[in-house]
C-alpha cells in the first residue's frame, strides 16, 4: 500500500526539492551582491552569513532559557562586604598602578598597534554595532528570498490514514483507508493560484482479510483560483514589491552606516591622539615648572628672591600634577571605550599609533553643498522613495474595498478502479471538470475603508517627513561647510598663539633677572593652553572635513573600511607621526 506516498517521500528527498543551509547562504550572498552592484563602486558586500551556525544546547547553560523563575543574585546588606581604605595611603602610587594596569609596553612586539586604518579594519571585523548593521542588511535579503519563494512552485506531499468501523446486527466490519496527495502549488503575481496534484486512495477491509476486499484509486487533479477584483493585480504582489524595495533601502542604510562608522571611529581616534598630545604638553609643563622651582630655590638661597616666590612655583606644579593625573585617567577611559567600540577585550593591551592624515579643505559654495547633499544622500533617497511606498499603499487599500470576484476551476482525471496496473491506468472517459464564478458583495467594508483613510494620511505624513528630512539635510550641509572654515580659522589662531607664547617664553629666558616667578608661571600656562588649543583645532579640522563629506553624501569607503579618494580629493600619506612615550 505504499503507492504515491513512497514516491512522494522519494521526490522530497531529492536535493532539488529542499534547500540546504549552504544553498540558502549562497542565495543570500547572490542577492546581496546583486543589490550592491546597483549602488555602485566601493560598496561592501557582507561576508557569507553565519546565521545557520549551530548554537550550544540550552542544557549546557546553567541559566536555562526555559526556566520560568530565573535566579536573581541580590545579596542582603549583611551579606555584602565593604573594606574602608586607609586615608593615609599612598594615593599617588595606587593611582599610578591603576593607570599602568594593562598598559601596553611599546617595546613588546606582541602588543596590538592601532593606527587609523587598523582601527577601521578591526571595526569592520569585530565592532558590535557594525556586525548588527551588517546582519540587518542580511535579514532584509532573507525576507526578500522568503517573498520570492512564495511565488515559486512549491512541492507538497500529504499522507493520512483513517481507521473506521461499522456495525450491523451485531456484526462489525473494520476498514483502513490511506490517502496520499502529492502535488505542486504556485502563486502568481496577478493573484492567481494553480495546484496540480496526484491523489491516491487505498482501502482494505480488515475483517474479511481477502484480496478482493482491497481497493485503490488515483486521480490527477488540476485546480486554480483566479481573482478578478479584490486581491488581484498589484495587491497580490505587494509583499514582494515591498521586500524588493526594502532590500534596496537596507543596502543604502548599511552603506550610510559604513560611512558614518568611518567618521565616528576617526573621531574617536583623533580624540585619543589629541588627549595623548595634551598629556605630553602637560608633562613638558611640569618639567618646566620643576626647573623653575629649582631656579627659584637657588635665587632664594642667594637672596635675590623672597621666600614666598617658591610657593608660586610649587603651587602651580602641584596643580599641574593633579591635572596630569586627571588627564591620564581620562585617556585610559577613552582608550577602554575605544576598545569596547572596536569589539576588543577591555583588558587587551593596545598602543595607539599616531598618524598624519592630510585632508585638503573643500572649496565650495553653500548652495552647491546643499545641492550635492540632496542629490547624493542615501538616507534622503530612501525617505523620498518611502513616499512612493505610501502612495502605493493607497492603491492597495482601495483594492481591499472592492468586492471579491473569483473564478474557480478544477479538472480531475481518475484511474480505472477495476484494473490494477500500478494505479496508472487512467480512464479518460471518466474525466470530470468544474468551473464557477463567485461574487462576494462588499456589504461590510468599514474596516477596509478605515484602512484606506489611514493610508491616505500615511501619504501626507510621508511627504512631510521627506520635506523635513530634505530641509534638515540642507541645514546640515550648510553648517558642515561653515564648520570647516571655523575649524581652519581656529587652527590658524591657535598656531599664532603658540608662536606668540614661545617668543614670550624665549624673551623671559633671555632676561630672567627682570621676570618674576608669577610671570614665568603665567607664560607656561598660556603656552600649554595654546598648545592644547592647537592640537584640538587640528583634530577638529580633520573631523570637520570628514563630516562635510559625510553630510553632503560624498564620503566613500573602500571595502577594507578605509577612506576612498574621490575626484579632486588628494589624501595625504598616512605616515606615522612622532609617537608619544
Amino acid at each position: 500500500m505504499c503507492g504515491a506516498g513512497c514516491i512522494g517521500l522519494g521526490l522530497l528527498s531529492l536535493p532539488g526539492c529542499t534547500w540546504s543551509m549552504a544553498r540558502i547562504d549562497r542565495e543570500i550572498d547572490a542577492v546581496l551582491a546583486e543589490r550592491n552592484q546597483q549602488l555602485g563602486e566601493f560598496v561592501r558586500t557582507p561576508p557569507r552569513s553565519k546565521l545557520a551556525a549551530e548554537t550550544a544546547d540550552a542544557s549546557d547553560d546553567p541559566r536555562r532559557g526555559d526556566t520560568r523563575a530565573p535566579t536573581t543574585n541580590n545579596p542582603a546588606p549583611d551579606d555584602l562586604e565593604f573594606t574602608p581604605a586607609d586615608p593615609a595611603r599612598d594615593v599617588a602610587s595606587r593611582l599610578d598602578a591603576y593607570l599602568l594596569e594593562d598598559q601596553a609596553d611599546p617595546s613588546d612586539p606582541e602588543v596590538l598597534r592601532i593606527d587609523l586604518p587598523t582601527a577601521l579594519a578591526i571595526g569592520q571585523d569585530s565592532a558590535r554595532e557594525f556586525l548588527t548593521a551588517q546582519e540587518n542588511y542580511i535579514v532584509a535579503a532573507i525576507q526578500l528570498l522568503i517573498q520570492r519563494r512564495l511565488f515559486e512552485p512549491r512541492l507538497f506531499n500529504t499522507t493520512s490514514a483513517t481507521f473506521s468501523g461499522d456495525g450491523t446486527d451485531g456484526r462489525f466490519t473494520a476498514a483502513l483507508a490511506v490517502v496520499n496527495e502529492l502535488g505542486v502549488r504556485r502563486r502568481f503575481q496577478n493573484g492567481s493560484e494553480i495546484t496540480a496534484s496526484w491523489l491516491v486512495q487505498a482501502t482494505e477491509d480488515l475483517r474479511e482479510g481477502v484480496t478482493d476486499r482491497y481497493t485503490s484509486a488515483s486521480t490527477l487533479a488540476l485546480s486554480g483560483r483566479f481573482p478578478l477584483l479584490r486581491g488581484a493585480g498589484i495587491a497580490a504582489r505587494e509583499s514582494l514589491i515591498q521586500a524588493e524595495r526594502n532590500l534596496i533601502y537596507a543596502a543604502r542604510t548599511f552603506e550610510r552606516f559604513r560611512r558614518s562608522f568611518l567618521v565616528q571611529i576617526a573621531s574617536n581616534y583623533f580624540t585619543l591622539i589629541q588627549a595623548r598630545a595634551g598629556i605630553d604638553n602637560q608633562i613638558r609643563r611640569i618639567d618646566a615648572l620643576k626647573a623653575l622651582e629649582d631656579e627659584t630655590d637657588a635665587k632664594i638661597g642667594a637672596g635675590i628672591l623672597r621666600d614666598f616666590q617658591r610657593a608660586i612655583a610649587s603651587s602651580d606644579r602641584l596643580e599641574a600634577e593633579a591635572a596630569l593625573a586627571e588627564q591620564r585617567d581620562s585617556y585610559r577611559l577613552l582608550e577602554d571605550r575605544f576598545k569596547v567600540r572596536l569589539g576588543l577585550p577591555v583588558d587587551a593591551p593596545i598602543l595607539i599609533v599616531p598618524v598624519t592624515l592630510e585632508l585638503p579643505d573643500p572649496d565650495i559654495a553653500l548652495d552647491e553643498a546643499v545641492e550635492r547633499a540632496i542629490d547624493f544622500r542615501l538616507d534622503l533617497q530612501t525617505t523620498r522613495d518611502r513616499v512612493l511606498d505610501a502612495r502605493r499603499g493607497v492603491s492597495i487599500a482601495r483594492n481591499a474595498v472592492l468586492p471579491d470576484l473569483n473564478i474557480d476551476a478544477r479538472l480531475d482525471l481518475p484511474t480505472n478502479e477495476q484494473l490494477d496496473e500500478g494505479n496508472l491506468n487512467f480512464a479518460p472517459d471518466d474525466l470530470s471538470y468544474s468551473a464557477g464564478i463567485t461574487l462576494d458583495l462588499p456589504l461590510d467594508r468599514v474596516i477596509e475603508r478605515l484602512n484606506l483613510r489611514d493610508a491616505v494620511i500615511d501619504v501626507e505624513q510621508a511627504l512631510r517627513g521627506y520635506e523635513l528630512s530634505r530641509d534638515n539635510v540642507a541645514v546640515d550641509a550648510r553648517a558642515s561647510v561653515r564648520q570647516v572654515e571655523l575649524a581652519r580659522f581656529q587652527l590658524l589662531l591657535s598656531e599664532r598663539q603658540v608662536e606668540i607664547n614661545l617668543r614670550r617664553q624665549r624673551g623671559q629666558d633671555l632676561d630672567p633677572e627682570n621676570v618674576t616667578t608669577q610671570e614665568r608661571v603665567d607664560t607656561q600656562n598660556a603656552l600649554l593652553s595654546a598648545e592644547n588649543a592647537r592640537d584640538q583645532a587640528l583634530a577638529d579640522l580633520r573631523i570637520s572635513i570628514l563630516e562635510y563629506l559625510l553630510t553632503t553624501g560624498q564620503l566613500r569607503v573602500a571595502p577594507d573600511g578605509t577612506l576612498a579618494p574621490i575626484g579632486g580629493l588628494l589624501i595625504g600619506p598616512d605616515g606615522p607621526a612622532e609617537a608619544a612615550d
